[in-house]
């Protein structure tokens, strides 16, 4: 197999990105920016630490992002599996990338930055629901911010409306299989789904 192993040979296969690719970008939150942004209730976040990168869908029942100002994004995180792939991350190296969807739109809005975690007690307070607080938050500080070209999500079909999800393995099954049948199954497939739906946050 051969690689592509040089700048230069990767630059001259793809050729220079157009004057729409570039012209985009901004360094802060224009107010168009800020309007899709705080649609958004659902991003990807990418990091990368000391044992590699890590990919994390996060997601809320209204924005996912908290403005703090212009060149700042706030991002709680509620409950989730403990693995803290993304925290641990972030302390390590603070580098990050945001991929913000909204259903129905095959344009994704990327912003990338640098990141750190506060448990700080006024900004946590202020993302309360229902009582409950968040343990931390991320804040986030924008270097750079624009629109994903529609392609992959035209090619995918991702809005489609069509479910792609019949005969999919459950989170059950996949756990049965890595511990031989010791964990998982459909008995954890139906109590995660129940406490899942009382404990959202």
């Amino acid at each position: 197999m051969e690689w592509v192993e040089d700048i230069a040979e990767l630059e001259a296969l793809y050729g220079k990105p157009g004057i729409a690719s570039t012209a985009k970008v901004a360094d802060h939150l224009t107010p168009l920016y800020r309007k899709w942004i705080m649609r958004s209730q659902f991003c990807v976040i990418s990091t990368v630490g000391p044992k590699g990168t890590d990919g994390s869908p996060r997601g809320n029942d209204g924005p996912v992002v908290r403005e703090l100002d212009p060149k700042t994004l706030a991002m709680t995180d509620w409950r989730g599996n403990n693995r803290m792939d993304s925290l641990r991350n972030i302390v390590a190296d603070g580098r990050i990338s945001l991929m913000f969807m909204i259903p129905g739109s095959n344009t994704a809005v990327r912003v990338n930055g640098l990141a750190k975690v506060t448990t700080d007690a006024e900004i946590c307070a202020g993302f309360e629901v229902e009582g409950r607080h968040p343990r931390s938050v991320i804040v986030v500080r924008i270097a750079e911010i624009y629109t994903q070209c529609a392609r992959a999500v035209m090619r995918a079909g991702l809005w489609s409306g069509d479910d792609q999800s019949t005969g999919l393995p459950t989170a059950g099954d996949i756990l049965s299989e890595q511990t031989d049948g010791a964990e998982g199954g459909a008995t954890y497939d139906d109590a995660w789904g129940a406490r899942a739906a009382k404990t959202i946050w």
